[in-house]
């Protein structure tokens, strides 16, 4: 993500959904029961991994990865973004609400046009974000992670020669590169998990990037949504696009 680093996107996300293949989903569409809302759709849980409303307030969660198994008492990290999109808080006000004991791990990003704030519960506090660069996957914000690092630092490269087009964003995203083996953490999963989940882009047969989004608001509070959905071998399967000016 990048906040205040192009003259004409003060906002710039890419993101990867990875799930399970078999965890079943939405594309990204105007929500019905939301109308003001556009992004996919959790149709297990009801809520979502990153949506937009129409005047340009976001939000996305990510798991945060833990080594014991979530309780099933806890509520659905989705609708931390849900919840949001449906309120008027300013982002930072919002996640002050939030119980963090009744969710798995979890990491938060809410923005509204020029503020964005962070929460995690694994964590302390919440975080104003400002102007920068950002990564975020299943630590904490801007984690060593080896994909989280070559991400940023893509995006960067992307940045400083002006070549931010939804093109090369997809090519970012889309990057399947995996950590070299000496930076893999032994862990809860065998090492060729461990190794293929460290790529930007996963391809396993059960478990991957279920699809790309790109949001891109403009200094005018106008943004351009685009995701395209990927199946297990990693082959797109579709796109879909929105955009939305303040009213």
């Amino acid at each position: 993500m990048a906040l205040g680093q192009h003259p004409d996107y003060p906002l710039i996300l890419a993101a990867n959904r990875d799930e399970f293949h078999a965890r079943p989903a939405k594309e990204a569409h105007w929500w019905p029961d939301k109308p003001g809302v556009f992004g996919g759709r959790d149709l297990e849980a009801g809520g979502t991994w990153l949506a937009i409303s129409r005047n340009g307030r976001f939000a996305t969660v990510t798991n945060y990865q833990d080594i014991k198994p979530p309780s099933p008492d806890c509520r659905s990290r989705g609708l931390l973004v849900t919840e949001f999109l449906d309120g008027d808080l300013a982002p930072r006000d919002y996640l002050a609400t939030i119980e963090k004991n009744r969710y798995a791990g979890f990491n938060l990003i809410v923005g509204a046009p020029g503020d964005v704030g962070y929460l995690s519960n694994r964590d302390d506090g919440t975080r104003a974000l400002g102007p920068g660069l950002y990564g975020l996957s299943n630590a904490l914000l801007d984690g060593p992670w080896y994909k989280v690092e070559r991400a940023r630092e893509r995006l960067e490269s992307l940045l400083d020669a002006g070549d931010v087009s939804d093109a090369g964003l997809m090519r970012l995203m889309n990057d399947r590169e995996r950590a070299p083996l000496e930076r893999i953490e032994k862990g809860a999963l065998d090492i060729e998990r461990a190794h293929a989940i460290s790529a930007p882009f996963i391809v396993t047969p059960d478990y991957g990037t279920r699809c790309t989004t790109l949001i891109l608001a403009d200094r005018n509070g106008s943004w351009r949504f685009i995701e395209r959905r990927f199946d297990a071998s990693g082959a797109a399967v579709g796109d879909t696009q929105a955009t939305a000016s303040p009213e």
